[in-house]
């Protein structure tokens, strides 16, 4: 029997970095290709005590169905979590979703139809290139630079495009770890208002920064700059700076957007698991999350020197990258200097047989891409990996 799938799956193919872990088997190799936070850095004991305080204190609530826009214990938590980064956000204008990935694909599910064209940063999060080509969206590439999207290329292609939404990764964006600078978040949100054109904000990274805390959020950016808030949806997630198994994110947006995410959740998994939800909200309740933080922040930015210093030294004037303020990140790229590679394709294919794994970029990119560029995570390696990884890397240029 020929079976017949949806035509829709020929708008998109499998992920190119889940494809690449099937190389990883080999002994010994040290992998900077995953997205994935360290695991060391799990408060597995505040876990633990959050979970067990869910089935103490909540048993009933924490084991049964559960409402389709979420635990409301939690969604207060994260009103409240919100607040701390300057984005007052009541809890009627939230709904939990399984992961702030599937924000995105109920994004897709209620704003694309086939043919609509959505901007998105060039590059930009593999996973939403699938997500949104598979609803039959027209991608369209806005270009990055080390201050985030540039703006002046935005609006014209706002203005030629009228996208039904653009989509951005303002701060220590995946993949490009770029942090959009203030006058430019300021400027995005007045182009929303100027071209009526709503614009969504992922931010699972936001809170990783390594010294001076980022820009606000255009969330809390919103209340300056009339009219934007109701054409702003933010997305959030606990993956990278509790837990990536809890699977817990949430959307913020205007009511209408919320309901029919809300009405398309419900066909999707009827609700985010409540075990999970109730033990995230316990975990906020106790106010552990600071110095979770704290510690996260300090590990990370220590291999993203390390790494960059390496960088340096093993590779030279064969790649250009900026340092990363934050994130898991750093994008770069190779610029043939000395007659060295330029093509990170090829680059890959050699690393790996020096046993060290990263991300070619051309699948980041949903238009034009760039076949010298390519992402390392400094995430799950330690020290010691990091300075082997590099030195590795050196041998395959």
């Amino acid at each position: 029997m020929s079976l017949q799938f949806a035509s829709r799956l020929g708008n998109v193919e499998t992920s190119a970095i889940r494809e690449l872990f099937k190389l990883l088997g080999k002994p010994g190799i040290i992998s900077f290709a995953g997205g994935f936070p360290d695991p060391a850095m799990f408060d597995v004991e505040g876990i633990r005590e959050a979970a067990n305080k869910a089935l103490s204190e909540e048993p009933g609530a924490a084991l049964q169905y559960g409402a389709t826009e979420g635990f409301q214990p939690l969604r207060e938590q994260l009103s409240a979590f919100m607040a701390t980064k300057g984005g007052a956000v009541s809890v009627n204008e939230l709904i939990v979703t399984t992961g702030s990935q599937q924000a995105l694909d109920l994004l897709g599910k209620t704003m694309i139809s086939p043919g609509d064209k959505v901007i998105v940063e060039g590059p930009t999060f593999l996973a939403t290139i699938q997500c949104f080509r598979l609803y039959g969206a027209e991608l369209v590439s806005a270009p990055v630079d080390a201050d985030g999207v540039n703006t002046d290329a935005l609006e014209k292609l706002i203005a030629e495009h009228k996208p039904k939404f653009v989509y951005l990764i303002p701060t220590f964006g995946n993949p490009s770890g770029a942090l959009l600078s203030l006058q430019r978040r300021k400027k995005v949100l007045e182009l929303a208002v100027k071209y009526n054109t709503l614009v969504v904000e992922d931010d699972p990274y936001g809170d990783l920064y390594f010294g001076t805390p980022p820009p606000p959020t255009l969330l809390a950016l919103s209340a300056s700059v009339p009219g934007s808030r109701d054409l702003l949806v933010y997305c959030g997630s606990l993956s990278k700076v509790l837990s990536p198994g809890l699977r817990v994110g949430w959307m913020v947006a205007q009511p209408e957007l919320l309901a029919n995410a809300t009405m398309c959740k419900q066909f999707s998994d009827a609700h985010t698991s409540t075990f999970a939800q109730a033990t995230a909200a316990q975990y906020l309740k106790a106010g552990r999350m600071p110095a979770t933080l704290d510690n996260v922040r300090k590990v990370y930015a220590e291999r993203a020197k390390v790494m960059g210093e390496a960088l340096m030294q093993e590779l030279g004037d064969a790649v250009e990258f900026t340092q990363p303020q934050g994130g898991l990140f750093f994008w770069a790229r190779l610029t043939g200097a000395g007659g060295k590679l330029q093509d990170a394709g090829e680059f890959a294919k050699r690393a790996i047989e020096q046993g060290v794994a990263f991300v070619p970029g051309v699948p980041f990119y949903a238009a034009n891409p760039d076949t010298a560029t390519f992402r390392l995570s400094f995430a799950t390696a330690d020290v010691g990996k990091i300075n082997e990884g590099m030195a590795r890397l050196g041998k395959a240029i």
